[in-house]
């Protein structure tokens, strides 16, 4: 594949064409931050699925015409996770495929945390961990004042991400307002870089205690869906049924791994953000199906 218009939306839920999408995003993301020599990895691993699902199934967008009025809106609140999206986008015809290698570069409009002043296709620039799902309920209210009635406002948070205050403000306050075109989709890969040592792997315990997450979100009134969140047949079920509103918002919690689809990066907090090695490169890419050399770290994959 040589251009970013070679995979195509997939209208219908093609399963398949979805899961080859995912491993295409994640080929991406290792190739991208190998070039770079940094940026996060595990948390884009464990979202590509979700990401796949939302840019080749789900959201009403026009890549062609990123600033379409009536197009559904999506933050990647956990904006570490970057490449991640890069990917998507790229894939999905935003912009070329090639321009991912200058990621986290001076000058690039594909920056470590997304920046909405650089890149069209961007809803919010993210960063600060907490804040995008105020603004995801910001413009799912501002939709339905404008009398955008088919306008969805979808937002991606981590499940460390759910430690902060400012998620139950707008869980609150989203409740209220009943914006049940508010969707959350929380990446519940149970692994955070810092915080509540313990004596779980590799020395943590997950962000949260099991069944906490759904407990919470059904608390503050929202309706809650539970995934698989590498399931793309789950996943499709769970968004198709978020956009049949009930008067509450949704959140789909899809529990995830860490560093999915590389073995040795799977469930360790340390793939969170690290450079790659050049045999660690060469070995995610063959598992992923894209062998390269291993005594060249800066090649490329055959598209």
């Amino acid at each position: 594949m040589s251009g970013a218009a070679a995979t195509p939306a997939v209208r219908a839920p093609d399963l398949d064409e979805l899961r080859e999408v995912a491993r295409r995003i994640r080929v991406e993301v290792i190739r991208s931050v190998n070039h770079a020599r940094a940026g996060h990895i595990g948390g884009p691993l464990s979202e590509a699925e979700i990401l796949a699902v939302l840019y080749f199934h789900v959201l009403r967008i026009r890549p062609d015409e990123p600033a379409w009025r009536d197009r559904d809106r999506f933050i990647l609140s956990k904006g570490h996770s970057s490449i991640g999206l890069y990917a998507a986008m790229a894939l999905r015809g935003y912009f070329p495929l090639e321009e991912l290698l200058t990621f986290d570069a001076a000058h690039s409009r594909l920056q470590g945390h997304p920046d909405m002043t650089r890149l069209p296709g961007l809803d919010m620039s993210t960063g600060s961990l907490g804040m995008g799902i105020s603004a995801a309920m910001g413009i799912a209210l501002g939709a339905r004042l404008k009398g955008q009635d088919e306008v969805r406002s979808f937002v991606l948070l981590g499940d460390g991400e759910c430690q902060e205050g400012e998620v139950w403000e707008a869980a609150m306050a989203a409740a209220r307002y009943r914006l049940d075109n508010l969707i959350a989709i929380v990446d519940h890969n149970r692994i955070q870089q810092y915080g509540w040592p313990g004596e779980g792997p590799d020395g943590r315990i997950p962000p949260q205690e099991p069944g906490e997450l759904a407990a919470k979100w059904s608390a503050f009134g929202w309706r809650v869906l539970e995934v698989d969140g590498h399931d793309v047949d789950d996943l499709v079920r769970a968004l198709e049924a978020a956009a049949a509103g009930d008067g509450r918002p949704v959140v789909v919690i899809a529990s995830t791994i860490k560093g999915k689809g590389v073995s040795f990066m799977e469930g360790h907090w340390f793939w969170h953000t690290r450079a790659i090695k050049p045999e660690e490169y060469a070995a995610a890419m063959a598992e992923l199906g894209e062998p390269v050399p291993i005594d060249n770290p800066d090649s490329e994959p055959a598209r």
